[in-house]
């Protein structure tokens, strides 16, 4: 994918994010920050029945963070609690270490930011909703 195209879909999550608002009567709710830069979100998830019906954020931080998770919570609401866990451990391996193809492709819009990888100081601000994420759903009997 190109600049362009990556600049286009950053932008557009940052000026029209779909998920960054309040969620009053959310299941979960769990801070995420990242003390280096500043960043931070709270992350909000209603459940029901083992999947994610609902998913909010707020919070400020930089362009590649909050384009980061509201691009997550577009994938993730609307699936069930163990594919949201599949797709972050996906997310997470293309920062580290990279995924094939048909992994990237699961990962719709967010696989804009794979070239962050190359970029070790971006790399926290791209993973600070996903892990957040990780921490609600990985230890607790969502």
């Amino acid at each position: 994918m190109g600049a362009v195209f990556y600049n286009e879909i950053l932008t557009e999550h940052n000026l029209h994010p779909e998920h960054k608002h309040e969620l009053p009567d959310a299941d979960f709710e769990l801070e995420g920050i990242n003390p280096s830069c500043g960043d931070e979100i709270v992350l909000r998830l209603k459940t029901k029945d083992g999947i994610i019906t609902d998913g909010a954020y707020t919070g400020d931080g930089c362009a590649i963070s909050q384009a980061s998770a509201d691009m997550m919570l577009d994938l993730v609401i609307g699936r069930s609690i163990d594919e949201a866990k599949r797709l972050t451990d996906i997310f997470l391996r293309m920062i580290k270490e990279g995924i094939s193809e048909e992994e990237l492709e699961e990962l719709e819009e967010a696989s804009v930011l794979a070239d962050i990888a190359h970029m070790p100081a971006r790399v926290k601000c791209a993973v600070l909703g996903w892990h957040t994420l990780e921490g609600i759903i990985g230890d607790k009997n969502v």
